[in-house]
């Protein structure tokens, strides 16, 4: 069934007159939002504990709706009302009785596994961030967002596996934060349609690019040379976060191998076409991604 979260609004946003109560109908309801979105999720679920897997898509539906009240509700003031409505939400899934089928998954999930809201908390402020900042001067703004953005996600995962020490989840953030960087690199044409900019603005200025070539997909000499850096600067982060692995019980190890393998995936994608990514999206091939689920598995195995 195809998601039309306008309809989901009706019958869960904050006017709606449907209430569960029910784990069970809740958890299903997460399952859904999951496998209607994340079109991987049945091969990533083959990596996870089976216990762990409604917890996972309780998280997920979580930053799916999330992101929907962000970008599918009109912007501007009505998504950061939204998105204040879902924190309200998410802090009476900490403290009181929820109602949203969402909510009512996640509550048993944070229970389960003593997860702060910090991390749920943060990729909210990211959200709204969102909404009124389109572009950043210094790179340091860019990885203050992706401490909201993207770091959080690997906190909620090591959370689940049972693992989040300070030393894991400093490794983590390095590659959450390459992940995102390198979503930005693959996605610069799409996020300038969307009239946004990931790129930082001094990163531009050095190497003689102006963000209006994004739009009109205009590759210069200066843009092959800026996407370049780029690459290089997430691989770094690739780099300095990859000795979490081996620092992993094995099942976190072979789901966090899988997303580290297919943020490098995305960078290499990005090489093999010369860094230009205006005139056409690098993709990973399913094959790509069947290779690094076999490897995935064979290094937890080793």
């Amino acid at each position: 069934m195809a998601w039309d979260f306008a309809a989901e609004l009706r019958q869960f946003g904050p006017h709606a007159g449907d209430r569960v109560r029910n784990l069970s109908h809740a958890r299903a309801y997460c399952a859904r939002v999951t496998r209607t979105h994340y079109e991987n999720f049945s091969v990533a679920s083959w990596l996870l504990p089976r216990p762990l897997v409604p917890h996972f898509e309780a998280v997920y539906a979580y930053c799916r709706w999330a992101d929907d009240l962000a970008d599918e509700t009109g912007g501007g003031a009505r998504a950061l009302a939204l998105l204040d409505w879902w924190r309200f939400e998410l802090l009476d899934a900490y403290g009181g009785r929820p109602w949203h089928p969402v909510m009512v998954a996640l509550q048993a999930t944070v229970k389960a596994f003593d997860i702060p809201p910090e991390p749920l908390l943060n990729l909210l402020v990211a959200f709204a961030q969102d909404q009124h900042v389109k572009a950043y001067s210094t790179f340091a703004q860019l990885r203050g967002y992706c401490a909201n953005s993207a770091d959080p996600v690997g906190r909620l995962v090591l959370h689940l596996f049972g693992c989040a020490t300070p030393e894991r989840v400093q490794l983590s953030d390095e590659i959450c934060t390459g992940l995102q960087l390198a979503n930005f690199c693959q996605d610069v044409a799409r996020d300038a349609d969307l009239g946004r900019v990931y790129l930082p603005a001094e990163d531009l200025a050095r190497f003689g690019v102006d963000a209006a070539d994004f739009a009109s997909r205009r590759v210069t000499p200066g843009f092959l040379a800026l996407m370049a850096f780029e690459v290089r600067r997430a691989r770094g982060y690739f780099d300095r976060g990859a000795p979490l692995l081996a620092m992993l019980p094995p099942p976190a190890r072979r789901n966090v191998g899988l997303f580290l393998g297919g943020g490098r995936a995305i960078l290499d994608a990005i090489e093999r076409q010369g860094f230009d990514v205006l005139t056409c999206r690098p993709r990973v091939s399913k094959f790509a991604k069947a290779r690094l689920l076999v490897r995935s598995l064979a290094e937890s195995l080793r």
